[in-house]
């Protein structure tokens, strides 16, 4: 694959400035919609990424927000359009770059792949004269990320999973870092990325990068839309790109270290806890079952930590990961404290509404020990 190119300086948007995308011209205070041509169909028809183009009057960075990388990743489609519609912020200064879907090939098939089998998460920064997808790759990162100054990446749990909405960005990266730590996710979990992937490429290239992975495929979730939309609001206010107080969580926990626990026997589990759930090591997370509903045997965490995520899908065999578990630093009591604290101070508070949300996905019944 081609190298990227040396990112330019610091994009300065505003005060005379106009913002170049897809041939379109944006000035400043103005807002645009922009089809990119980035690759062509098996009948010669082009493909374009549509994107929404958002100037502020003042100068400032270009914050770019993508979602729908892996084609049947929605749920940032739906974060996205829902800035479009109700952004609840105004635009001072700088670029916001809006694109919902950019991975237009493979949402068209809801497929996460593109038509070649391909992952484009993992043929960043591409090349001119590759695969289909190195190709598509290349377009979408000199079209996009190499004229932005940062960006937001929006995600969903892999098929039949559900992720608790968490951020991820590499924390040696202090640009990257801030910009993830400022979205207001309760849990930041440390690591660069794979190898060809959008944020690993883009942060080589010099264009701090971070993802928001949140609920299931092939859905637009009303809770994971709200803390998206949310997360950007706070970044954009961070970034002095709008003004405001930023919503903070309950708690922010640094994750340096995830487990994934797998079923040792093939079953239907009936699970205990869900994700966002605090557990302690030892805790029932699931009873795996035969077909008749009769205990085979129970699943415990091997840690204190966090339900990053799941599967949705109960039916197991022997060695299918059944939780994602996240180990935060400085152990689960103090996530314990400030989750109690907040249920005091807010009541219902949002950390409360996606649990339950995303459990709706899957039983969750309490664990109740039989006789020995």
């Amino acid at each position: 694959m081609s190298k990227p190119r040396p990112r330019r300086a610091a994009r300065s948007s505003g005060g005379g400035d106009v913002h170049e995308l897809g041939g379109a011209r944006v000035g400043p205070g103005e807002r645009a919609d922009v089809n990119v041509l980035v690759s062509q169909r098996t009948s010669g028809a082009p493909v374009y990424v549509p994107a929404h183009v958002w100037r502020g009057a003042a100068p400032g960075p270009t914050l770019l927000v993508t979602g729908t990388l892996h084609g049947d990743e929605i749920n940032g489609a739906g974060i996205v359009r829902r800035i479009i519609d109700e952004p609840r912020f105004e635009l001072l200064a700088g670029t916001l770059v809006l694109v919902p879907v950019i991975n237009v090939l493979g949402f068209e098939r809801n497929s996460r792949y593109m038509p070649d089998r391909r992952d484009l998460n993992r043929a960043f920064p591409g090349s001119a004269s590759g695969s289909l997808t190195a190709r598509y790759a290349h377009a979408l990162f000199h079209e996009f990320l190499l004229n932005s100054d940062c960006c937001i990446d929006l995600h969903s749990a892999a098929s039949l999973r559900t992720n608790y909405p968490n951020v991820r960005v590499d924390l040696t990266n202090s640009e990257a870092s801030a910009l993830a730590v400022s979205f207001g996710c309760e849990l930041v979990i440390d690591g660069e990325g794979p190898d060809g992937s959008f944020r690993k490429s883009a942060c080589a290239a010099g264009v701090p990068t971070m993802i928001l992975e949140a609920g299931e495929v092939s859905k637009i979730e009303p809770s994971v839309e709200e803390t998206g939309a949310r997360g950007v609001r706070n970044a954009l206010i961070h970034l002095k790109m709008t003004e405001g107080e930023p919503v903070k969580p309950p708690y922010q926990a640094l994750i340096h270290k995830t487990v994934w626990v797998r079923a040792s026997n093939g079953g239907v589990l009936r699970f205990h806890a869900g994700p966002g759930d605090v557990v302690d090591q030892g805790q029932p997370l699931a009873t795996n079952t035969d077909l008749l509903g009769r205990p085979l045997n129970v699943i415990e965490s091997p840690a204190a930590g966090v339900l990053l995520g799941m599967t949705t899908l109960p039916a197991v065999a022997p060695g299918d990961p059944v939780a994602h578990l996240a180990i935060p630093d400085g152990g689960v009591e103090w996530i314990r404290k400030a989750l109690k604290k907040a249920r005091t101070k807010d009541g219902h508070a949002h950390h409360e509404i996606v649990r339950e949300h995303l459990s709706t996905n899957v039983v969750v019944d309490e664990w109740e020990e039989g006789p020995e």
